[in-house]
């Protein structure tokens, strides 16, 4: 780009950009998610975990965690030239839950991560976005050490529709978290249309 315009004389392109949630349990590897496939230094506000909140702040499973998000993570990816990405991260803990009305305000879906050690930790995330028809795709973090199991264990562990798609994924990688934000633009765009046919019908 130069001054405003492209080397080969064709105009800018203004890209669309969508907001996508990052959502899940404690620990589960949110901020990992969004660090991992920001092309930008990821906004973060963690903190250290202390004594205070030991009573809270359930680490089993996650004993090497000892930061904490307390607002939100935020990064940028750009998928193709026309079309950005910001990702927000949403804190794990339900004393931040107050959070996340504002955080979802114009998302066009979420990732929901889950942890299939803690898999009950996620409930309440598909629940948020299931009473407030935000589309959303379930992302199982495969943690090292941890069972894998069928995507269609997890499906029904969790009592999802059978449209929600539920994928594994590594939230440390790069084009694997990619391969997660690709589909839940699609499975938002697939929603959106199947919202609009059941309202012209």
């Amino acid at each position: 780009m130069i001054f405003g315009r492209s080397e080969r004389g064709k105009a800018p392109v203004e890209p669309v950009t969508l907001k996508i949630l990052v959502a899940g349990g404690f620990g589960v590897g949110k901020t990992t998610m969004v660090g991992a496939v920001s092309e930008i230094k990821p906004l973060r506000t963690e903190e250290v975990l202390t004594e205070a909140g030991r009573p809270v702040d359930d680490t089993s499973g996650v004993e090497g965690k000892h930061t904490t998000t307390v607002a939100m993570d935020f990064g940028r990816i750009t998928l193709r030239e026309d079309l950005v990405l910001y990702l927000f991260g949403t804190p794990g803990q339900d004393r931040f839950w107050f959070l996340w009305d504002e955080l979802s305000t114009g998302a066009l879906g979420a990732v929901v991560l889950a942890d299939t050690r803690r898999l009950e930790d996620c409930f309440a995330a598909v629940d948020y976005f299931e009473r407030r028809s935000i589309p959303f795709v379930v992302g199982v973090n495969c943690f090292e050490g941890a069972a894998r199991y069928p995507t269609e264990d997890v499906r029904q562990a969790l009592d999802l529709d059978p449209e929600v798609p539920v994928v594994l994924c590594d939230a440390r990688d790069r084009e694997s978290v990619k391969e997660v934000l690709i589909g839940v633009v699609q499975h938002a765009m697939a929603y959106a249309a199947e919202r609009r046919q059941t309202v012209t019908t």
